[in-house]
């Protein structure tokens, strides 16, 4: 919807995913996003080159965010948030907003096991 502003489809598909998701790193987005990890790469790079994301290390993973003191952040998110608004629901369940582990399972707990029936 917004590639042609954004020059590129995978910078629109980064800037909904952190908008909806706060945070991501780059297999993380890939995989979300179903996209080539050089592509979803080279956007973060251009986003965080632009002022727009920022991204700082937890251990070895380089996680990204909107930047907070990007002067426009408050208008680019009214905008993401109306954009947003016009995806199909499968779209927006499907890529943004799938559930996503944020920390690692603690140890010793035991897996639930789901039966079918």
């Amino acid at each position: 919807m917004l590639e042609k502003l954004f020059g590129n489809p995978v910078i629109e598909k980064v800037l909904f995913y952190l908008l909806m998701n706060k945070t991501g790193y780059g297999g993380q987005l890939a995989r979300s996003l179903d996209e080539p990890l050089y592509g979803v790469q080279r956007a973060l790079l251009r986003l965080e080159e632009g002022g727009i994301v920022v991204a700082h290390l937890e251990g070895k993973t380089r996680l990204y965010q909107l930047n907070p003191r990007y002067p426009f952040l408050k208008e680019l998110k009214e905008f993401l948030t109306k954009a947003y608004s016009f995806l199909p629901e499968g779209e927006k369940r499907s890529l943004y907003e799938a559930p996503v582990r944020r920390r690692p399972r603690r140890t010793g707990k035991p897996l639930k096991r789901v039966d079918d029936d």
